[in-house]
């Protein structure tokens, strides 16, 4: 198959696009107006489409940079915190700050980690993130700190249910730390 790079034109409207969506995600969150959001890119609906086939593509490439980051924070977690529940605790509370924006973020993540997602961008962002927390969570397992039975996906869509939940409340970050406590007194051995 021949890969071609995008002309200089085709780039920048990429670029604008991801620019723009994430503004419009960010203002009226995961389900903002694909039409609105062409719209303030000044292009037409076929550009987007062209670049984005669907709301999956646009999200993921708007949530790219932030899942890469949250990626490599669970490597740093492994490899430099030597308590592994605090490891999975930060790790946790760093990827609920991040679903918080755009509002949405957390359902659409719960969407992902099923199996019509498999294929798509955010079902393989989805598949890395829950393998980022089972990793985290394993360690912390062996260390005896965490009850064995503990599924890392249950965990991951566990915590999105606390992310939903936060986005429904006056101070969400409040809300999503006292869940994240009774959380870990849920997850702890003994």
């Amino acid at each position: 198959m021949d890969i071609r790079p995008m002309r200089a034109d085709a780039r920048r409207n990429y670029e604008r696009l991801i620019t723009t969506a994430r503004t419009a995600f960010m203002e009226h969150g995961t389900g903002a107006s694909l039409d609105d959001i062409a719209k303030r890119a000044g292009v037409g609906s076929g550009t987007l489409y062209r670049h984005f086939p669907t709301r999956d593509a646009l999200l993921h490439a708007v949530l790219r940079e932030r899942i890469d980051g949250l990626l490599a924070h669970a490597d740093e977690l492994l490899a430099g915190e030597p308590d592994p529940q605090a490891a999975l605790g930060r790790w946790l509370r760093t990827y609920l700050a991040g679903a918080a924006t755009p509002r949405g973020t957390s359902t659409v993540i719960i969407e992902a980690m099923s199996a019509e997602w498999a294929d798509t961008g955010l079902g393989a962002a989805a598949t890395a993130i829950c393998d980022a927390l089972g990793r985290l969570l394993e360690r912390a397992q062996r260390a005896g700190t965490v009850r064995a039975e503990i599924d890392p996906g249950d965990l991951l869509r566990l915590t999105n249910a606390v992310g939903v939940a936060s986005e429904r409340t006056p101070d969400p970050g409040a809300f999503a730390d006292r869940m994240l406590t009774l959380l870990f007194d849920g997850l702890r051995t003994g």
